[in-house]
């Protein structure tokens, strides 16, 4: 398959995912599934991403390094006093 270049926004989650170390090393582990054909058009198209391994690459990236900041906000409902002066 044709690799596509990938968008700014792209390129920075995958800056962040070697800089974690998410990308170095030797590629052993071999990645098999099925999905449907709509899931993989539609991933496809809305990333640009053509290489099925690039694009799983990517997609597990977002996984690993997805932002937790709205989990981590809900944990503070109800911790400031409702008397405080904002």
């Amino acid at each position: 398959m044709q690799t596509s270049r990938p968008s700014p926004r792209q390129r920075e989650l995958l800056e962040q995912a070697s800089e974690a170390g998410l990308l170095s090393g030797d590629k052993a582990v071999r990645v098999s599934c099925r999905v449907t054909g709509s899931l993989m058009e539609a991933a496809t198209r809305r990333s640009g991403i053509r290489s099925r391994t690039e694009l799983i690459e990517y997609a597990l990236s977002k996984v690993a390094l997805e932002d937790d900041y709205g989990d981590r906000l809900l944990t503070l409902k109800g911790s400031v006093p409702a008397d405080v002066d904002l």
